[in-house]
C-alpha cells in the first residue's frame, strides 16, 4: 500500500508487518523512520536490529533474526538497508519466505534510494507491499513544496506575511532539511510576532539545493526567473559545467526529435514511448514544442555546442553563455538576443 509521508501518521495504528521507506530526500526519509519507531516503541518494540545488504551479505542472517527470541523478552524491530534497492533473486525469495511466516513480535523496516517505476512492479517489492506500507520519499517541488512548507509553518505555529512565505519558498525549494531547520530557528527568534521578508533577509542565507533536472524543467516550461535562480545556485554549489551541459543536450536532443516528427506530420505517440517520456513529463515537452520553432531549437543546440567547445578547447566554464542559453528558451528572446554569438 502506497502512503505518502504526510499521511503516514494515519497508517501506524495498528502497525503493519513491514514498512518500505525509499527515496532520496533525507528529511522525509528520516522523519518517516522516526514516526514508525515512535509508534513501535509505544507498542512494545524495544529491541532494534540493524542490517545492511553489503557485498557477500548473508540473507540467512535476516531469517535468523526474524525467528530469534528477543534477549529482553520484548518485541523487536529489524531495519534492513538496501543501498542499491536490489535484493536480487536470493533476497526476493527470503522476503517471500518471511511474509509467509507472519510474526507479530517483529517489525521489518526496509530503507533504500528512490525506486524506479519498474522496481515497484518487481516480485520482491509486490511481496512486501502486500503485507506492509510503501512510503515514497521524493522531494516535493512547486505547489507540492508550497503545501509542505505551509504545513510546517502551521506545525511550528508561525505567523508569516505573504512576502515572507514567498521568500522561504524561493530560498529553500529543494532542501527540506534546511527549510525545517530554518523554521525551527524562526520559532525561537519570533514565536509570537508576525515575520516579514525584511526580517527573513537578516536571518538566513540562500540555501536552496537544486539539481540539473530542475534546471532543464524550468527551461522547458520557460520559467525564466526560476531557471536563472537555479543556474546561479548550481554555480555557487560547484556543480561542474559538463554535468549541466549533459542535461541541456539531453533535453534539446529530445525536443529536436519531437519537433522534427511534428514538422513531417508524424504522430508523437510512438516517440513518447521510444524516448521514455512519462505521462507526467509530456506537458513539459508539449509546452516547449508549442513555443519554439524547429529553427530555434537548432539554434539552441548550436549555442550549447559553442559553450561545450569553449570548455573543451579553452577550459572556460561560460556561465554567462549558459544564462544566455536559458533566455533563448523564450522565443521572444531570439529576436533581440540570437545575434549574440556564444563562442565569442
Amino acid at each position: 500500500m502506497r502512503v505518502y509521508p504526510d499521511q503516514l501518521g494515519r497508517h501506524l495504528k495498528p502497525l503493519q508487518q513491514c514498512y518500505l521507506i525509499f527515496g532520496d530526500d533525507p528529511w522525509l526519509c528520516e522523519t518517516s523512520r522516526t514516526q514508525i519507531y515512535a509508534q513501535a516503541k509505544c507498542d512494545g518494540f524495544e529491541e532494534k536490529i540493524q542490517l545492511t545488504q553489503e557485498n557477500n551479505f548473508n540473507w540467512n542472517e535476516l531469517v535468523d533474526e526474524w525467528q530469534a527470541m528477543s534477549l529482553f523478552s520484548s518485541r523487536r524491530v529489524i531495519e534492513l538497508t538496501l543501498p542499491q534497492a536490489k535484493p536480487g533473486s536470493e533476497g526476493g525469495a527470503i522476503f517471500q519466505q518471511l511474509m509467509q511466516m507472519e510474526n507479530p513480535d517483529v517489525l521489518l523496516i526496509i530503507t533504500g534510494p528512490k525506486l524506479a517505476a519498474e522496481q515497484t512492479k518487481s516480485k520482491w517489492f509486490k511481496t512486501l507491499d502486500a503485507k506492509g506500507v510503501y512510503i515514497p520519499c521524493a522531494t516535493p517541488e512547486g505547489q507540492q513544496f508550497q503545501r509542505w512548507l505551509d504545513g510546517r509553518i502551521s506545525h511550528f505555529k508561525l505567523r508569516l506575511t505573504r512576502d515572507a512565505r514567498e521568500m522561504l519558498f524561493s530560498l529553500y525549494e529543494g532542501n527540506l532539511l534546511a527549510a525545517d531547520q530554518s523554521l525551527q530557528l524562526l520559532q525561537l527568534l519570533s514565536p509570537n510576532t508576525e515575520i516579514n521578508s525584511q526580517q527573513l533577509e537578516s536571518y538566513f542565507e540562500d540555501q536552496s539545493r537544486f539539481s540539473v533536472f530542475q534546471l532543464t524543467d524550468a527551461m522547458l516550461n520557460n520559467h525564466q526567473d526560476k531557471a536563472q535562480h537555479i543556474l546561479s545556485q548550481l554555480k555557487a554549489e560547484g556543480v561542474a559545467m559538463p554535468i549541466i551541459l549533459w542535461g541541456v543536450f539531453k533535453e534539446l536532443t529530445i525536443l529536436l526529435q519531437l519537433k522534427s516528427a511534428l514538422e513531417t506530420q508524424q504522430s508523437l505517440q510512438s516517440l513518447w514511448s521510444k524516448l521514455r517520456i512519462w505521462d507526467k513529463r509530456k506537458p513539459l515537452y508539449q509546452a516547449a514544442l508549442n513555443r519554439l520553432t524547429l529553427t530555434q531549437i537548432e539554434s539552441l543546440l548550436c549555442g550549447a555546442s559553442a559553450i561545450e567547445l569553449k570548455l573543451k578547447q579553452q577550459g572556460i566554464e561560460d556561465w554567462t553563455g549558459m544564462s544566455h542559453l536559458c533566455l533563448l528558451f523564450d522565443p521572444k528572446a531570439h529576436a533581440s538576443l540570437s545575434h549574440i554569438e556564444l563562442n565569442e
